[in-house]
């Protein structure tokens, strides 16, 4: 699995999609785009809806509750982590990661464009507050 960057500031959502579905960015923001989901609309980013949709719509189940984070090593095989979580005037916001257990070992591939290295193994760095496991259809 290869990360895919985000090429809009608030696009880590449709780049953590592409990044599992195995596509680039423009193609998943495409699709979103044709289902009304945009990188410009913090629900993308505060609410998980946009992000199931475009999940379901590239053939992936995701669990239907968020699960909150305990350990790295209780993570499920592929999920979508929320990290860098935070309020700003009393709604919740975060950056969407995958996380990978590959033959390799576990990764998180963050799409963030400044980045140097988009597969992250400094867990001890990262503070996700929840998961969303995922599996494929």
């Amino acid at each position: 699995m290869k990360p895919v960057v985000q090429l809009q500031r608030t696009g880590c959502g449709i780049a953590s999609v592409a990044t599992l579905a195995g596509v680039n960015y423009a193609q998943a923001k495409h699709v979103a785009n044709r289902l009304g989901i945009s990188a410009d609309d913090q629900k993308l980013w505060s609410e998980t809806d946009h992000v199931r949709r475009l999940l379901k719509e590239y053939g992936f189940q995701a669990a239907r509750r968020e699960v909150p984070f305990s350990s790295w090593e209780a993570l499920p095989d592929l999920a979508l982590l929320a990290i860098k979580w935070h309020e700003e005037r009393g709604r919740a916001f975060w950056h969407w990661v995958v996380f990978w257990r590959g033959s390799r070992g576990p990764v998180v591939l963050d799409s963030k464009r400044t980045l140097r290295r988009h597969v992250r193994t400094d867990f001890g760095r990262m503070k996700p507050k929840w998961c969303i496991p995922v599996d494929p259809i």
